[in-house]
């Protein structure tokens, strides 16, 4: 018989009780940037040192941070369903916990890629600085997806997101688009789990919703036990 299939969407509530940072302040700032200069196209063209130093502190931060009791959980669930994680985040903590089944919607803090062919892709664990270059000479960047770029991994979301049995919403706001668009490709009467410690949708907002008004860390190991004993 074949496993149900249970589809993970998370966001950066998640990896917030590892101890990462959000980049996003209350005021809307990333670390007292405004967005548009550290992630985005024209703010690399513009000053490439800030953007690479801005992902520089991000990795370092990253590289000092294990999963949290959530990873694990969702990890543990692989050995009773088919599970599909799609995050918004661009750490590697979901891997980092045994998560097999990965689909980075923003990038990887963790990769680079050519300036020139975004296919070229590289593993990348140390700073990133200016004359850093693949084969060609062209100037590496991080592989995180900038706004006003494609996000190139959202058809292969969305088909995934078509297949759930199970969906489950952990650590984002569902106000960031295109990922908060996934959940309408959910199949009609498939149970949503919404894990957040503040959440901002009701019950009634969509069918078959369960909200869990709880962090990532005590949310989803106490889910993962329900749905494994079912």
């Amino acid at each position: 018989m074949s496993k149900q299939k249970i589809v993970v969407l998370t966001g950066a509530g998640m990896s917030a009780e590892s101890g990462l940072k959000t980049f996003r302040d209350e005021n809307g700032l990333w670390e007292g940037h405004d967005v548009m200069q550290v992630a985005s196209p024209q703010g690399f063209s513009k000053n490439p040192e800030l953007v690479l130093e801005f992902y520089n502190q991000r990795r370092r931060q990253l590289l000092e941070v294990s999963p949290n009791q959530g990873h694990l959980a969702l990890a543990q669930l692989e050995r009773t369903f088919d599970v599909s994680i799609i995050t918004q985040n661009v750490d590697n903590l979901h891997e980092q916990a045994g998560s097999s089944h990965v689909v980075h919607l923003h990038g990887e803090l963790l990769k680079v890629r050519s300036t020139v062919n975004e296919n070229h892709i590289l593993d990348w664990k140390k700073d990133l600085v200016l004359g850093d270059t693949d084969e060609n000479g062209n100037q590496l960047r991080p592989h995180i997806v900038w706004f006003g770029e494609m996000v190139p991994m959202l058809e292969t979301a969305t088909q995934i997101t078509q297949k759930a049995d199970k969906l489950i919403i952990v650590g984002t706001s569902m106000q960031v688009y295109p990922a908060a668009s996934l959940i309408h490709y959910a199949p009609k009467q498939t149970p949503i789990y919404f894990i957040d410690p503040r959440p901002n949708i009701r019950a009634s907002d969509f069918e078959n919703l369960t909200i869990i008004p709880k962090t990532a860390a005590e949310g989803i190991p106490s889910l993962v036990a329900q749905l494994s004993n079912n």
